[in-house]
Protein backbone atom coordinates (compact mmCIF):
# COMPACT_ATOMS: atom_id res chain seq x y z
CA UNK A 1 0.00 0.00 0.00
CA UNK A 2 2.95 2.49 1.07
CA UNK A 3 4.81 1.87 -2.21
CA UNK A 4 1.89 2.49 -4.38
CA UNK A 5 1.04 5.46 -2.80
CA UNK A 6 4.72 6.63 -3.52
CA UNK A 7 4.25 5.52 -7.21
CA UNK A 8 1.44 7.63 -7.58
CA UNK A 9 2.67 10.52 -5.65
CA UNK A 10 5.91 10.51 -7.96
CA UNK A 11 3.19 10.77 -11.17
CA UNK A 12 2.16 13.48 -9.81
CA UNK A 13 4.57 15.38 -8.92
CA UNK A 14 6.36 14.82 -12.41
CA UNK A 15 2.51 16.01 -13.72
CA UNK A 16 2.64 18.78 -11.74
CA UNK A 17 6.17 20.13 -13.02
CA UNK A 18 6.26 18.95 -16.88
CA UNK A 19 2.86 21.30 -16.59
CA UNK A 20 4.70 23.74 -15.15
CA UNK A 21 7.78 23.77 -17.87
CA UNK A 22 4.93 23.63 -20.17
CA UNK A 23 3.01 26.78 -18.70
CA UNK A 24 6.86 28.62 -18.42
CA UNK A 25 7.67 27.93 -22.35
CA UNK A 26 4.01 29.17 -23.54
CA UNK A 27 4.78 32.24 -21.51
CA UNK A 28 8.01 33.14 -22.23
CA UNK A 29 9.25 34.78 -25.44
CA UNK A 30 5.69 35.71 -26.72
CA UNK A 31 6.30 37.66 -30.09
CA UNK A 32 3.59 39.79 -32.37
CA UNK A 33 3.04 37.51 -35.45
CA UNK A 34 1.66 39.78 -38.55
CA UNK A 35 -0.26 37.47 -40.95
CA UNK A 36 -0.10 38.20 -44.63
CA UNK A 37 -2.31 41.48 -45.62
CA UNK A 38 -5.43 41.42 -47.28
CA UNK A 39 -5.70 41.90 -51.05
CA UNK A 40 -7.31 45.08 -52.43
CA UNK A 41 -8.94 45.68 -56.32
CA UNK A 42 -9.39 48.18 -57.94
CA UNK A 43 -11.65 48.95 -61.81
CA UNK A 44 -10.35 51.54 -64.68
CA UNK A 45 -12.52 51.95 -67.69
CA UNK A 46 -10.18 53.18 -70.42
CA UNK A 47 -12.82 55.25 -72.45
CA UNK A 48 -9.97 55.87 -75.37
CA UNK A 49 -11.39 57.97 -78.90
CA UNK A 50 -11.41 53.90 -80.75
CA UNK A 51 -12.45 51.55 -77.97
CA UNK A 52 -13.42 50.78 -74.05
CA UNK A 53 -11.30 48.36 -72.49
CA UNK A 54 -11.79 47.76 -68.74
CA UNK A 55 -8.78 47.19 -66.65
CA UNK A 56 -9.18 44.99 -63.35
CA UNK A 57 -5.97 45.64 -60.47
CA UNK A 58 -5.46 44.36 -57.42
CA UNK A 59 -2.14 45.09 -54.62
CA UNK A 60 -1.41 43.90 -50.74
CA UNK A 61 -4.03 46.08 -48.52
CA UNK A 62 -0.37 47.25 -46.90
CA UNK A 63 1.37 49.49 -49.02
CA UNK A 64 5.61 50.43 -49.80
CA UNK A 65 6.39 54.11 -48.95
CA UNK A 66 2.77 54.91 -49.83
CA UNK A 67 1.85 53.59 -53.14
CA UNK A 68 0.70 50.15 -53.42
CA UNK A 69 2.22 47.10 -55.53
CA UNK A 70 0.04 47.12 -58.17
CA UNK A 71 -0.49 44.07 -60.64
CA UNK A 72 -2.90 43.35 -63.17
CA UNK A 73 -5.69 40.86 -63.13
CA UNK A 74 -7.65 40.90 -66.09
CA UNK A 75 -8.23 42.91 -69.11
CA UNK A 76 -11.85 43.20 -70.85
CA UNK A 77 -11.85 44.57 -74.45
CA UNK A 78 -15.70 46.32 -74.57
CA UNK A 79 -17.28 45.63 -77.95
CA UNK A 80 -17.72 48.59 -80.57
CA UNK A 81 -16.23 51.87 -80.70
CA UNK A 82 -15.09 54.35 -78.18
CA UNK A 83 -18.02 56.11 -76.06
CA UNK A 84 -17.34 59.07 -77.76
CA UNK A 85 -19.07 57.26 -80.93
CA UNK A 86 -22.68 57.02 -79.15
CA UNK A 87 -22.72 61.00 -78.81
CA UNK A 88 -26.44 60.01 -80.94
CA UNK A 89 -27.28 57.12 -78.73
CA UNK A 90 -25.92 57.80 -75.10
CA UNK A 91 -28.18 54.80 -73.86
CA UNK A 92 -25.74 52.97 -76.26
CA UNK A 93 -22.70 53.78 -74.66
CA UNK A 94 -23.80 52.61 -71.16
CA UNK A 95 -25.31 49.07 -72.04
CA UNK A 96 -21.81 48.22 -74.29
CA UNK A 97 -20.05 48.15 -70.65
CA UNK A 98 -22.41 45.88 -69.01
CA UNK A 99 -20.72 42.29 -69.87
CA UNK A 100 -17.35 43.62 -69.11
CA UNK A 101 -18.37 44.34 -65.83
CA UNK A 102 -20.58 40.88 -65.67
CA UNK A 103 -16.97 39.40 -66.15
CA UNK A 104 -15.34 41.97 -63.09
CA UNK A 105 -18.05 40.68 -60.45
CA UNK A 106 -17.03 37.03 -61.54
CA UNK A 107 -13.61 37.75 -60.85
CA UNK A 108 -13.74 40.00 -57.63
CA UNK A 109 -14.59 38.19 -54.50
CA UNK A 110 -18.08 38.92 -53.78
CA UNK A 111 -17.40 40.41 -50.40
CA UNK A 112 -14.69 42.84 -51.63
CA UNK A 113 -17.21 44.13 -54.44
CA UNK A 114 -18.27 47.64 -52.70
CA UNK A 115 -15.24 48.37 -51.50
CA UNK A 116 -13.63 48.00 -54.69
CA UNK A 117 -12.84 51.32 -56.62
CA UNK A 118 -14.14 51.87 -60.05
CA UNK A 119 -13.64 54.91 -62.67
CA UNK A 120 -13.64 55.69 -65.73
CA UNK A 121 -11.40 57.72 -67.86
CA UNK A 122 -11.93 59.09 -71.01
CA UNK A 123 -9.42 60.40 -73.16
CA UNK A 124 -9.16 62.55 -76.51
CA UNK A 125 -11.99 61.57 -78.48
CA UNK A 126 -14.38 62.64 -75.52
CA UNK A 127 -12.06 65.60 -74.88
CA UNK A 128 -13.08 66.05 -79.23
CA UNK A 129 -16.78 65.46 -78.40
CA UNK A 130 -16.87 68.02 -75.33
CA UNK A 131 -14.93 70.64 -77.79
CA UNK A 132 -17.84 70.25 -80.22
CA UNK A 133 -20.92 69.34 -78.33
CA UNK A 134 -20.81 69.58 -74.76
CA UNK A 135 -23.92 68.65 -74.28
CA UNK A 136 -24.36 65.13 -75.67
CA UNK A 137 -20.81 64.39 -74.08
CA UNK A 138 -22.63 65.05 -70.40
CA UNK A 139 -25.35 62.35 -71.85
CA UNK A 140 -22.78 59.54 -72.95
CA UNK A 141 -21.49 60.28 -69.06
CA UNK A 142 -24.54 60.10 -67.41
CA UNK A 143 -25.61 57.05 -68.99
CA UNK A 144 -22.21 55.38 -68.31
CA UNK A 145 -22.35 56.09 -65.05
CA UNK A 146 -25.71 55.03 -64.75
CA UNK A 147 -24.47 51.46 -65.86
CA UNK A 148 -21.64 50.97 -63.75
CA UNK A 149 -23.50 52.28 -60.44
CA UNK A 150 -25.79 49.54 -61.03
CA UNK A 151 -23.60 47.22 -59.90
CA UNK A 152 -21.97 46.83 -56.56
CA UNK A 153 -19.02 48.87 -56.37
CA UNK A 154 -17.83 52.37 -55.07
CA UNK A 155 -17.95 54.19 -58.08
CA UNK A 156 -15.53 57.19 -57.94
CA UNK A 157 -16.42 58.92 -61.04
CA UNK A 158 -16.21 59.11 -65.14
CA UNK A 159 -14.08 61.79 -66.26
CA UNK A 160 -12.06 63.30 -69.42
CA UNK A 161 -8.21 62.85 -68.42
CA UNK A 162 -6.65 66.29 -69.49
CA UNK A 163 -3.41 65.79 -71.87
CA UNK A 164 -0.97 66.32 -69.66
CA UNK A 165 -2.21 63.22 -66.73
CA UNK A 166 -3.18 60.88 -69.79
CA UNK A 167 0.69 61.14 -70.49
CA UNK A 168 2.28 61.40 -67.13
CA UNK A 169 -0.06 57.92 -66.01
CA UNK A 170 1.23 56.31 -69.06
CA UNK A 171 5.14 56.86 -67.91
CA UNK A 172 4.23 55.73 -64.54
CA UNK A 173 3.04 52.51 -66.09
CA UNK A 174 6.18 51.81 -67.87
CA UNK A 175 8.24 52.64 -65.70
CA UNK A 176 6.83 50.52 -62.74
CA UNK A 177 6.56 47.85 -65.27
CA UNK A 178 9.92 47.87 -65.83
CA UNK A 179 10.90 48.40 -62.25
CA UNK A 180 12.51 51.61 -62.56
CA UNK A 181 10.63 53.06 -59.28
CA UNK A 182 10.38 49.83 -57.27
CA UNK A 183 12.40 46.63 -56.96
CA UNK A 184 12.02 43.15 -55.66
CA UNK A 185 15.13 42.57 -53.77
CA UNK A 186 17.49 39.50 -53.19
CA UNK A 187 17.02 40.35 -49.48
CA UNK A 188 13.21 39.95 -50.21
CA UNK A 189 12.10 43.21 -49.57
CA UNK A 190 10.46 46.68 -52.24
CA UNK A 191 13.25 49.01 -52.59
CA UNK A 192 13.88 51.86 -54.76
CA UNK A 193 16.23 50.73 -57.42
CA UNK A 194 20.34 52.17 -57.20
CA UNK A 195 21.34 54.16 -60.05
CA UNK A 196 18.77 53.28 -62.80
CA UNK A 197 17.49 55.62 -64.81
CA UNK A 198 13.95 56.19 -65.67
CA UNK A 199 12.30 55.64 -68.74
CA UNK A 200 10.20 58.08 -71.30
CA UNK A 201 6.83 56.89 -72.71
CA UNK A 202 5.91 58.16 -76.18
CA UNK A 203 1.75 57.19 -76.40
CA UNK A 204 0.05 57.30 -79.84
CA UNK A 205 -4.01 57.10 -79.89
CA UNK A 206 -6.53 57.62 -81.90
CA UNK A 207 -6.93 61.38 -80.91
CA UNK A 208 -3.93 62.52 -79.14
CA UNK A 209 -0.19 61.90 -78.96
CA UNK A 210 1.97 62.24 -75.82
CA UNK A 211 5.26 62.44 -74.82
CA UNK A 212 6.28 62.43 -71.27
CA UNK A 213 9.95 61.89 -69.68
CA UNK A 214 12.58 63.19 -67.44
CA UNK A 215 14.75 65.71 -68.71
CA UNK A 216 17.73 66.22 -68.19
CA UNK A 217 17.12 69.94 -67.73
CA UNK A 218 15.03 73.09 -65.97
CA UNK A 219 11.36 72.82 -67.42
CA UNK A 220 10.97 76.35 -69.19
CA UNK A 221 7.07 75.98 -69.61
CA UNK A 222 5.39 75.14 -66.15
CA UNK A 223 1.94 74.04 -67.83
CA UNK A 224 4.62 71.12 -69.13
CA UNK A 225 5.81 70.08 -65.85
CA UNK A 226 4.66 67.63 -63.52
CA UNK A 227 5.78 66.60 -60.10
CA UNK A 228 5.14 63.11 -58.29
CA UNK A 229 5.71 61.58 -55.56
CA UNK A 230 6.00 57.62 -55.42
CA UNK A 231 7.57 54.99 -53.23
CA UNK A 232 8.90 57.72 -51.90
CA UNK A 233 10.81 59.49 -54.31
CA UNK A 234 9.99 62.51 -56.03
CA UNK A 235 10.16 62.67 -60.18
CA UNK A 236 10.34 65.72 -61.94
CA UNK A 237 8.03 65.24 -65.57
CA UNK A 238 8.22 66.85 -68.67
CA UNK A 239 5.03 66.08 -70.45
CA UNK A 240 2.65 66.91 -73.39
CA UNK A 241 -0.35 65.97 -75.42
CA UNK A 242 -1.25 67.05 -78.78
CA UNK A 243 -4.66 66.99 -79.29
CA UNK A 244 -5.57 66.04 -83.05
CA UNK A 245 -2.40 64.41 -83.83
CA UNK A 246 -3.28 61.05 -82.67
CA UNK A 247 -3.80 58.58 -86.02
CA UNK A 248 -7.13 58.55 -86.36
CA UNK A 249 -7.29 62.36 -87.27
CA UNK A 250 -4.42 63.23 -88.20
CA UNK A 251 -5.01 61.30 -91.37
CA UNK A 252 -8.41 62.68 -91.37
CA UNK A 253 -6.85 65.98 -91.80
CA UNK A 254 -4.27 64.56 -94.32
CA UNK A 255 -6.94 63.16 -96.27
CA UNK A 256 -8.87 67.01 -95.45
CA UNK A 257 -5.74 68.37 -97.53
CA UNK A 258 -5.95 66.18 -100.34
CA UNK A 259 -9.38 67.51 -100.99
CA UNK A 260 -8.63 70.75 -100.16
CA UNK A 261 -5.86 71.00 -102.64
CA UNK A 262 -8.93 70.74 -105.17
CA UNK A 263 -12.45 71.08 -104.15
CA UNK A 264 -13.40 71.10 -107.71
CA UNK A 265 -12.77 67.81 -108.04
CA UNK A 266 -14.95 64.84 -106.63
CA UNK A 267 -11.59 62.62 -106.82
CA UNK A 268 -8.66 62.68 -104.28
CA UNK A 269 -5.49 60.99 -105.39
CA UNK A 270 -3.62 59.85 -101.90
CA UNK A 271 0.14 59.31 -102.04
CA UNK A 272 0.30 56.90 -98.85
CA UNK A 273 -1.79 55.31 -99.90
CA UNK A 274 -0.90 51.85 -102.55
CA UNK A 275 -1.27 52.54 -106.59
CA UNK A 276 -4.05 50.71 -107.47
CA UNK A 277 -6.56 51.20 -104.03
CA UNK A 278 -9.36 52.31 -104.28
CA UNK A 279 -12.67 53.53 -101.86
CA UNK A 280 -15.02 55.90 -101.17
CA UNK A 281 -15.81 58.68 -98.07
CA UNK A 282 -18.75 61.09 -97.96
CA UNK A 283 -17.80 64.86 -97.53
CA UNK A 284 -19.67 64.42 -94.08
CA UNK A 285 -17.89 61.57 -92.22
CA UNK A 286 -14.12 63.70 -93.92
CA UNK A 287 -15.33 66.70 -91.82
CA UNK A 288 -17.35 65.15 -88.93
CA UNK A 289 -13.91 66.19 -86.63
CA UNK A 290 -13.16 69.84 -84.56
CA UNK A 291 -9.83 68.54 -86.02
CA UNK A 292 -10.33 69.29 -89.54
CA UNK A 293 -11.58 72.47 -90.87
CA UNK A 294 -14.59 72.53 -92.97
CA UNK A 295 -14.87 74.32 -96.32
CA UNK A 296 -16.98 77.38 -96.58
CA UNK A 297 -19.25 75.38 -98.88
CA UNK A 298 -19.13 71.19 -98.00
CA UNK A 299 -21.72 69.23 -99.51
CA UNK A 300 -22.68 67.02 -96.67
CA UNK A 301 -23.99 64.34 -99.42
CA UNK A 302 -21.00 64.49 -101.71
CA UNK A 303 -19.39 60.63 -102.74
CA UNK A 304 -15.51 60.70 -102.87
CA UNK A 305 -13.66 58.76 -104.66
CA UNK A 306 -9.92 57.91 -103.24
CA UNK A 307 -7.08 56.36 -105.01
CA UNK A 308 -3.84 55.36 -104.16
CA UNK A 309 -1.15 57.19 -106.23
CA UNK A 310 1.73 54.85 -103.85
CA UNK A 311 4.12 57.98 -103.44
CA UNK A 312 6.40 57.89 -100.83
CA UNK A 313 8.42 61.14 -101.35
CA UNK A 314 4.98 63.03 -102.08
CA UNK A 315 3.37 61.06 -98.88
CA UNK A 316 6.11 62.63 -96.70
CA UNK A 317 5.20 66.22 -97.98
CA UNK A 318 2.24 65.83 -97.90
CA UNK A 319 2.69 64.81 -93.82
CA UNK A 320 4.71 67.38 -92.69
CA UNK A 321 2.58 70.02 -93.68
CA UNK A 322 0.19 68.85 -91.47
CA UNK A 323 2.57 70.61 -88.41
CA UNK A 324 4.11 73.34 -87.86
CA UNK A 325 8.18 73.05 -86.97
CA UNK A 326 9.16 76.69 -86.78
CA UNK A 327 9.81 77.16 -82.94
CA UNK A 328 9.80 80.86 -81.31
CA UNK A 329 12.85 83.17 -80.22
CA UNK A 330 15.43 81.32 -78.47
CA UNK A 331 13.03 78.30 -77.59
CA UNK A 332 13.40 74.65 -78.12
CA UNK A 333 10.19 73.38 -79.02
CA UNK A 334 8.60 70.27 -79.90
CA UNK A 335 6.18 71.26 -82.93
CA UNK A 336 3.22 73.87 -83.11
CA UNK A 337 5.74 76.15 -81.14
CA UNK A 338 5.06 74.01 -77.83
CA UNK A 339 8.13 73.82 -75.60
CA UNK A 340 9.74 70.71 -75.32
CA UNK A 341 13.73 70.22 -73.98
CA UNK A 342 15.86 67.89 -75.86
CA UNK A 343 14.78 64.31 -75.45
CA UNK A 344 16.91 62.44 -73.00
CA UNK A 345 17.66 58.66 -72.17
CA UNK A 346 15.54 55.27 -73.11
CA UNK A 347 11.73 55.70 -74.86
CA UNK A 348 9.05 52.85 -74.42
CA UNK A 349 6.62 53.35 -77.86
CA UNK A 350 3.39 51.83 -77.37
CA UNK A 351 0.00 51.58 -78.67
CA UNK A 352 -0.22 53.15 -82.25
CA UNK A 353 3.75 53.80 -82.38
CA UNK A 354 3.54 49.91 -82.00
CA UNK A 355 0.98 48.11 -84.40
CA UNK A 356 2.48 49.50 -88.05
CA UNK A 357 5.70 49.09 -87.05
CA UNK A 358 5.62 45.75 -85.81
CA UNK A 359 3.46 44.80 -89.05
CA UNK A 360 6.94 46.29 -90.92
CA UNK A 361 9.20 44.28 -88.40
CA UNK A 362 10.59 47.33 -87.37
CA UNK A 363 10.56 47.03 -83.76
CA UNK A 364 13.80 45.30 -83.22
CA UNK A 365 15.67 48.75 -82.79
CA UNK A 366 16.90 49.28 -86.21
CA UNK A 367 18.66 52.28 -87.47
CA UNK A 368 16.66 55.12 -88.20
CA UNK A 369 18.37 54.66 -92.31
CA UNK A 370 16.78 51.03 -92.08
CA UNK A 371 13.31 52.21 -90.77
CA UNK A 372 13.56 54.66 -93.55
CA UNK A 373 14.59 52.65 -96.43
CA UNK A 374 11.76 49.94 -95.17
CA UNK A 375 8.75 52.21 -94.90
CA UNK A 376 9.63 53.72 -98.62
CA UNK A 377 10.42 50.28 -100.13
CA UNK A 378 6.95 49.67 -98.93
CA UNK A 379 5.00 52.82 -99.68
CA UNK A 380 6.39 52.26 -103.39
CA UNK A 381 4.65 48.42 -103.21
CA UNK A 382 0.87 48.69 -105.61
CA UNK A 383 -2.33 47.42 -103.71
CA UNK A 384 -2.03 44.12 -106.22
CA UNK A 385 1.61 42.73 -104.54
CA UNK A 386 0.44 43.91 -101.46
CA UNK A 387 -2.90 42.04 -101.45
CA UNK A 388 -0.97 38.82 -102.54
CA UNK A 389 1.43 39.09 -100.26
CA UNK A 390 -1.16 39.66 -97.33
CA UNK A 391 -4.41 38.56 -98.09
CA UNK A 392 -6.07 38.35 -94.60
CA UNK A 393 -4.93 42.18 -93.65
CA UNK A 394 -7.75 44.55 -92.86
CA UNK A 395 -5.22 47.61 -92.26
CA UNK A 396 -3.29 46.60 -95.42
CA UNK A 397 -4.01 50.10 -96.84
CA UNK A 398 -3.35 52.18 -94.11
CA UNK A 399 0.47 51.15 -93.14
CA UNK A 400 2.28 53.27 -95.97
CA UNK A 401 0.05 56.30 -93.96
CA UNK A 402 0.62 55.37 -90.63
CA UNK A 403 4.62 54.43 -91.08
CA UNK A 404 5.31 58.21 -92.64
CA UNK A 405 2.90 59.84 -89.99
CA UNK A 406 5.03 58.08 -86.43
CA UNK A 407 8.28 58.25 -88.47
CA UNK A 408 7.51 62.19 -89.41
CA UNK A 409 5.84 62.73 -85.37
CA UNK A 410 9.23 61.44 -83.91
CA UNK A 411 11.77 62.86 -86.29
CA UNK A 412 10.49 65.89 -87.18
CA UNK A 413 8.14 66.83 -84.45
CA UNK A 414 9.73 65.26 -81.58
CA UNK A 415 13.19 65.67 -82.69
CA UNK A 416 14.39 62.56 -82.52
CA UNK A 417 17.54 61.52 -84.69
CA UNK A 418 20.09 58.82 -85.93
CA UNK A 419 21.62 59.00 -82.60
CA UNK A 420 18.60 59.01 -80.93
CA UNK A 421 16.74 56.79 -82.88
CA UNK A 422 18.04 53.60 -80.78
CA UNK A 423 16.81 54.69 -77.57
CA UNK A 424 13.12 54.00 -78.61
CA UNK A 425 11.73 50.79 -78.26
CA UNK A 426 8.48 49.67 -79.71
CA UNK A 427 6.52 47.58 -78.03
CA UNK A 428 2.84 46.83 -76.99
CA UNK A 429 3.13 45.13 -73.37
CA UNK A 430 5.88 44.95 -70.54
CA UNK A 431 5.90 42.16 -67.71
CA UNK A 432 2.99 40.26 -69.19
CA UNK A 433 0.53 43.89 -68.46
CA UNK A 434 -0.42 46.48 -70.76
CA UNK A 435 1.00 49.44 -71.41
CA UNK A 436 -1.53 52.51 -70.72
CA UNK A 437 -2.17 54.84 -68.67
CA UNK A 438 -4.97 53.17 -66.24
CA UNK A 439 -2.03 51.11 -64.39
CA UNK A 440 -0.70 54.32 -63.76
CA UNK A 441 -3.59 55.87 -62.80
CA UNK A 442 -4.47 53.52 -60.14
CA UNK A 443 -0.92 53.53 -58.39
CA UNK A 444 -0.99 57.06 -58.13
CA UNK A 445 -4.72 56.92 -56.65
CA UNK A 446 -3.34 54.09 -54.37
CA UNK A 447 -1.10 56.90 -52.52
CA UNK A 448 -4.92 58.24 -51.66
CA UNK A 449 -6.07 54.85 -50.42
CA UNK A 450 -5.59 54.73 -46.91
CA UNK A 451 -3.24 51.78 -45.69
CA UNK A 452 -4.91 48.59 -43.97
CA UNK A 453 -2.95 47.79 -40.74
CA UNK A 454 -1.82 44.62 -40.51
CA UNK A 455 -3.57 42.15 -38.48
CA UNK A 456 -1.29 40.35 -35.93
CA UNK A 457 -1.45 37.72 -33.20
CA UNK A 458 0.63 36.36 -30.48
CA UNK A 459 3.25 33.73 -31.57
CA UNK A 460 5.88 31.85 -30.11
CA UNK A 461 9.49 30.88 -31.86
CA UNK A 462 8.48 26.88 -33.56
CA UNK A 463 11.18 24.97 -30.74
CA UNK A 464 9.86 27.05 -27.85
CA UNK A 465 5.90 26.16 -29.14
CA UNK A 466 6.86 22.33 -30.17
CA UNK A 467 8.44 22.37 -26.72
CA UNK A 468 5.94 23.39 -24.30
CA UNK A 469 3.46 21.62 -27.05
CA UNK A 470 5.47 18.23 -25.55
CA UNK A 471 5.24 18.89 -21.84
CA UNK A 472 1.62 19.28 -22.21
CA UNK A 473 1.75 16.04 -23.78
CA UNK A 474 3.71 14.06 -20.93
CA UNK A 475 2.06 15.90 -18.25
CA UNK A 476 -1.76 14.54 -19.39
CA UNK A 477 0.42 11.17 -20.16
CA UNK A 478 1.80 10.99 -16.35
CA UNK A 479 -1.33 12.06 -15.20
CA UNK A 480 -3.55 9.50 -16.79
CA UNK A 481 -1.14 7.21 -15.69
CA UNK A 482 -1.25 7.82 -11.92
CA UNK A 483 -5.35 7.83 -12.42
CA UNK A 484 -5.16 4.26 -13.71
CA UNK A 485 -3.14 2.90 -11.08
CA UNK A 486 -5.21 4.66 -8.57
CA UNK A 487 -8.50 2.33 -9.76
CA UNK A 488 -6.78 -0.75 -11.12
CA UNK A 489 -3.66 -0.99 -8.62
CA UNK A 490 -5.27 -3.89 -6.44
CA UNK A 491 -3.44 -3.93 -2.87
CA UNK A 492 -2.59 -7.48 -2.00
Amino acid sequence: MEYKAKVIAGLLAATCVFSIIALILSAVNVKDVFLPPGTKYGMVFDAGSTHTALYIYQWPANKENGTGIVSQVETCTVNGSGISSYADDPAGAGASLKPCLDKAMTLIPAEQQRDTPAYLGATAGMRLLRKQNSTKADQVFTEVTKAIQEYPVDFRGAQILTGNEEGSFGWITVNYLLDTLIKFSFAEKWEHPQGTEVLGALDLGGASTQITFQPGVTIEDKNTSVLFRLYGTNYSLYTHSYLCYGQTQALKMLMADLHQGNLSSQHISHPCYPRGYQENITTAELYNSPCVTAPSTPSPAQVLMVTGTGDPAVCSAAMQKLFNFTCGTNRTCGFNEVYQPPVRGQFFAFAGFYYAFHFLNLTSQQSLTHVNTTVWAFCNKTWQELVETFPQDQYLQTYCSVATYILTLLVDGYKFDENTWSSIHFTQKAANADIGWTLGFMLNLTNMIPTEPLEHLKGHQPSLWAGAISFIVLAIVVGLLAILLQCFWKSK
